[in-house]
């Protein structure tokens, strides 16, 4: 009764609470104002977004603030454009630019590993006999020089068992292979560092951002360490005696050598990827937001989810067999069984050659076993065989589980797991071709660069069916909210 005549008691609040909950009731003798529609209806329910109920006394007067909607919603638009901050005004999200500065970063990587691999394949790793991080990036620049490389490379034990023929013209090749390779981790460090230090100090860097930055500067300079570490091994005749083994380095420190740079590769493009992700997310919560919420309802649903768990386990089974690809290439074991699907005249060689007592070094045998798996050629190419083979019937088996539930997983994933899928596919080709024809060194090559593509497909896989972290979510969901609430008209003055 007290609405119908626009009666209305501004000072007794218990009578106004009571009227606001009746719903036929209007708390206010003043004019409804013209609103814009609610187009952000259908998405509350998805975001977890309730709009406060506010009421008001007073009666807009002419020369009251009447902001238009899109100046309302323009502060909001503008943050969302640029990186919302954080409360220590860091950037909750960081910069596009810190991703494109991460893609070249791994871009270099991938050039480095593999220029490393023809390094190996033109036996060129132990020219170089001393390790000077800072000096070393400066060749020889004049014939006494060469000379005095030459005289050091003389007393190393590759050219006393087995390039004692070599002129100084030959030592030159493999010397500049080596000092190239090095020349270029000394760049990468530089590149990686110093725009590193730039955006840091200009905060295009999230928190957690800057730490995994801190923590792969890290990897970045121990790799360079463990490179000098895997060189020694075959400059120093105790370590090969005790190996009984050619001037070679050890395949375990190949690996390793191998395996941080793989590392180092992967947590670089899977925080661009992020980045590039979450910016797309933001993106998407001001200019289509539908979209986001259909986006981000396919990632949270139960058929996705189990994708997400086979895109983890396919990433982890390629970085394997990548790992046992080193160890074939530590041990030369490559030159051997170069036939498919056969090893010589059948499938599997004999148990005598896979577990042979000559790789023991324990009187009891004790060892054999493991020192077998990672020391014999025969087992460690039959150990590489059947991962490679594991590799690509899981992809397979992932990409058939995946077509079957399409309609339910984004299109973007799917694109990724075709890629996946032609790219192992490619690389067992190349694997049985390099291993049929004696393992010549652009085939080698282009199989080692084979490994990281795929790494790299199945890291862009998992990326594209990563969700948001929760900080990403919780911004987002306010984001709506005040946007829907600037579109109401925004709250009025309350009791």
């Amino acid at each position: 009764m007290f609405s119908k005549t626009r009666f209305f008691f501004t000072k007794n609040s218990s009578v106004i609470n009571m009227l606001a909950q009746n719903k036929g009731c209007r708390l206010s003798i003043a004019s409804r104002h013209a609103v814009a529609p609610i187009r952000f209806s259908r998405l509350l329910n998805n975001f977890n977004l309730r709009i406060p109920r506010f009421y008001s006394t007073s009666v807009p007067l002419n020369n009251q603030n009447t902001t238009p909607i899109v100046s309302k919603v323009a502060p909001i638009a503008k943050n969302i454009a640029e990186g919302v901050k954080t409360s220590s005004s860091k950037p909750l999200v960081s910069n596009k630019s810190v991703a494109y500065w991460l893609i070249c970063t791994s871009g270099l990587v991938f050039g480095i590993v593999v220029l490393g691999g023809l390094t190996r394949l033109t036996e060129s790793g132990l020219s170089i006999t001393e390790w000077k991080p800072v000096t070393g990036a400066i060749p020889p620049l004049n014939e006494a020089e060469w000379e005095a490389e030459f005289t050091k490379y003389k007393d190393s034990p590759e050219f006393k068992q087995l390039n004692s023929h070599i002129t100084l013209e030959e030592f030159k090749f493999i010397f500049s292979m080596e000092w190239g390779h090095r020349l270029v981790g000394r760049c990468i460090g530089l590149f990686f560092v110093l725009p590193a230090l730039y955006l840091w100090k200009t905060k295009k860097f999230s928190p957690h951002v800057g730490k995994r930055v801190i923590g792969l500067t890290g990897l970045l300079g121990l790799q360079g360490f463990i490179g000098w570490w895997m060189v020694k091994s075959g400059l120093d005749e105790d370590q090969l005696a005790e190996r009984n083994s050619k001037p070679t380095v050890s395949q375990y420190r190949l690996t390793t050598h191998l395996g941080a740079a793989f590392l180092m590769y992967l947590g670089v493009l899977w925080t661009a990827f992020e980045i590039l992700n979450e910016n797309k997310f933001l993106k998407q919560a001001k200019k289509n937001p539908l979209a986001l919420k259909k986006i981000i309802s396919q990632l949270s649903s139960p058929a996705v989810k189990s994708v997400r768990s086979i895109s983890t386990g396919l990433l982890w089974l390629a970085f394997v067999t990548a790992m046992s690809g080193g160890m074939v290439a530590g041990l030369d074991a490559g030159l051997i069984y170069n036939t498919f699907p056969h090893m010589g005249d059948d499938y599997i060689p004999s148990a005598g050659e896979l577990m042979s007592p000559v790789f023991a070094r324990k009187e009891d045998l004790s060892d054999m076993w493991w020192r077998n798996l990672l020391e014999n050629p025969t087992t460690v190419q039959l150990v590489h065989r059947t991962l490679a083979t594991t590799t690509f019937f899981a992809v397979l088996g992932a990409h058939m589980f995946a077509i079957k539930r399409k309609d339910l997983i984004p299109k973007q994933v799917m694109k990724s797991l075709h890629n996946v899928m032609g790219i192992v596919t490619l690389q067992v080709a190349l694997g049985i071709t390099t291993l049929i024809y004696l393992v010549p060194i652009p085939l080698a090559a282009a199989h080692q660069a084979g490994a990281l593509a795929l790494l790299t497909a199945c890291l862009a896989f998992s990326a594209k069916l990563r969700k948001p972290r929760p900080q990403v979510v919780s911004y987002i969901n306010k984001y709506m909210k005040d946007q829907l609430l600037a579109e109401v008209g925004g709250p009025t003055k309350k009791l």
